[in-house]
Parts: C-alpha cells; structure tokens; sequence
C-alpha cells in the first residue's frame, strides 16, 4: 500500500520549441529529482500544466514517468470530466503507478452530491489509492472537512488529501475528524509556504512546486520534520523562503520552469494561455536562485 510520506515534486512538463512534449527533458527531470532524493514524483498535476495536455499527451506523460522513476509515482488523473477522469485513472492504473491524485472538479461548481458521486465513480472504477486535492484558488470550490472524511468512509480507496486551501483551520478540523474515525487517511501539503505548520498538526509530507528545482533541501527540510528535528527543518524553510516567493512572481508554473531553464535542467517554454515570465521576474528569480547557489 502507498505510503504518502516526504517530497514529492509536482512535476512540471517540459515541452520543445515546437510544443511538444519534451520526453527525454521529462526522464532528465525524474532522474534530477530523485537523486535529490525525492519520496515520490506527481506528474500531470497543475504544475504540470494538466490543462492543456491532449489526452494522448497526458497518457504518454504518464508512461514515460512510470517507465524511467525508481521512487513512488503518483499520477494526476483528475478532471471536471468525471468520464474523462476514470479514463485517465484508469489509464495509469494499467501503466503501474502506485497512485493517483484527484483534483475538485473545476469550472462546474458541483453541489455536495455531484461532488461525492464525482469521486465515488473514479473510486469505483480502480483499486488504486486514490488521494484527493482541494485547490480552492485553481477550481472555485472549497471541499469541506466533513466531505473529505465522509468521502474516505465510504470509498475505501480514498486514502489521503492534498490540501492547498490555505487554510490551517481547515487542515486541522480533516486530521482531528479523520483520526477520531479511525481512518487510514493522510494529509500532504499543497503549498511549500505551509509544509512546516500542516506537519505539526499531523500532516506527513507535500507534494511541492520548489522540488522540481530543489529536490534535496525539500526532503531534507520534510525529513526533519518527520523525525521531530523542528530547529533543523525551520532553518531550511528559512532558507528556502525566498524559493517559495520566487515560485509564484507569476502564475505557477512560470516561474519555477524558468528556474529549470536556468539550472540547465529543461527548456523554460510553457504552453498558451501561460506566457512567458517578464524580464523584470526573471532577473528576480536569477537572483534567488543565485543566492542559493542554485545557479552562477
């Protein structure tokens, strides 16, 4: 069974000059991250740019991480298409990955049932563990405590949360309902900023935007943490800061794929509607990145 624990880098997608999926930029990147030790990869997330990959793109994504990751990968397979989710969930079941990452539907604003059926059908379709994501910022929709651990008492392959809301309330109230349930029910991060304080409340990781580009210094912040070593991780988050604010000068992932660029790791190119980071941001990032000796 998966163990969602660590770093885990949602994984940007490197496309060519042409605009296409860079496949040997995506095994250059599995292989960078988990080496930096990394205890998972998530392809086809929102850092991935998800929403604008074909579905022949996104499946390929998918077998192309699956083929070259020596660590846990968790695909994200969710759509505000709940047939097109259980395709793609279906999909990366047979491709092998040990799990799948599920955001709320966005754009359609479901009420609670369609939301709960929403998830049922994708859960009823696979054996694979399935953890769901609650963006707020990205879908409009806020999915509540009580529908989170309601969901997890009733599809029993839903076995965790990513949890980007923002809000510490909220991430408190899911691990207090989930634990007073008995539940096999994990929370990971959604947001490098708040790793540190969701871990102190119980929360066992982050699936992260600086670990693309940070790998190492992530794992070894959550890791810390993980074993009690509060001062140590503290010292990295401070250190890391300045990463954090730099992922999101722009709409992510602008910023952090022009931080792989400048690394020398893949091409910075995102696909419209996402444009290219302003040169006033660029040189903002360069100079974080240098400062963490990240880049000469």
């Amino acid at each position: 069974m998966l163990s969602i624990e660590g770093a885990y880098p949602a994984l940007i997608t490197p496309f060519t000059k042409d605009d296409k999926v860079d496949v040997e930029g995506l095994r250059r990147l599995v292989e960078y991250t988990v080496e930096g030790g990394v205890a998972g990869i998530v392809p086809c997330g929102t850092t991935g740019e998800s929403a604008t990959l074909s579905r022949e793109e996104h499946k390929r994504v998918v077998d192309v991480v699956v083929d070259c990751s020596k660590v846990p990968v968790i695909a994200g397979t969710g759509s505000n298409n709940t047939r097109e989710a259980v395709e793609f969930t279906k999909h990366a079941e047979d491709a092998g990955v040990d799990g799948c990452l599920l955001i709320t539907p966005y754009y359609n604003k479901p009420n609670v049932s369609g939301l709960k059926e929403h998830f049922k059908r994708i859960g009823d379709s696979v054996e694979l563990p399935l953890i769901l994501y609650n963006i707020a910022s990205r879908t409009g929709l806020n999915m509540t405590a009580d529908t989170m651990v309601e969901l997890a008492s009733e599809v029993d392959n839903i076995k965790g949360v990513k949890e980007a809301s923002g809000d510490l309330k909220q991430v408190g109230a899911v691990i207090k309902l989930a634990n007073d349930r008995d539940l096999d029910f994990t929370v990971v991060a959604g947001d490098d900023f708040l790793t540190l304080p969701i871990m102190s409340l119980g929360g066992t990781g982050v699936i992260s935007v600086a670990a693309n580009v940070a790998p190492k210094p992530m794992s070894d912040m959550v890791a810390a943490m993980s074993k009690g070593e509060v001062g140590k991780a503290r010292e990295i988050h401070i250190k890391l800061f300045p990463l954090f604010e730099a992922m999101f000068l722009e709409t992510n992932p602008i910023p952090v794929k022009k931080a792989a660029e400048l690394m020398g790791l893949v091409s910075g190119d995102v696909r419209l509607p996402l444009g290219a980071l302003s040169a006033a941001n660029e040189e903002k990032l360069r100079r974080v990145l240098e400062g963490l000796g990240m880049v000469e």
